[in-house]
């Protein structure tokens, strides 16, 4: 399925923003690839660095997520956000909300471009390679 073709398959209500959402992200983080795929029984968009999931988008029957890893593994981008979009519901590394009153198009696309620098990858063959160290010792 394409994206086009996930998107026009949503809710009307929620088709713009999808699509908005998506272009924010394609053109704010040049990191990522796109495609639909499966994550937690559904289809989302997912937005892959070399293979390994850095967002994803998703609408299910009473809202839409913004799943945005790098927040999850830093405390400051996650509070700032949570601040800035205190009308969304937000989990340790996703952004529910119904509409763009909870997800205005400039806090999600200052977001996008906060996270687009962080290595994720590198952030986990650290983690591994310190984990390693330590066990060898």
């Amino acid at each position: 399925m394409t994206i086009d073709k996930f998107i026009s398959s949503q809710p009307a209500d929620r088709q713009s923003l999808l699509k908005e959402l998506h272009k924010i992200i394609i053109a704010n983080d040049t990191t990522v690839t796109h495609a639909i795929e499966p994550m937690m029984g559904i289809e989302m968009i997912m937005y892959k660095d070399r293979g390994m999931m850095k967002y994803a988008l998703a609408s299910v029957k009473k809202y839409m997520s913004l799943h945005v890893l790098p927040i999850y593994g830093s405390p400051t981008l996650h509070a700032r956000y949570k601040t800035l979009l205190n009308k969304a519901s937000f989990q340790k590394g996703c952004i529910n909300f119904t509409g763009i009153e909870e997800m205005p198009l400039d806090i999600a696309r200052d977001l996008i471009a906060d996270c687009s620098p962080i290595d994720l990858l590198k952030i986990r063959e650290d983690y591994l390679r310190s984990k390693k160290t330590k066990k060898s010792k």
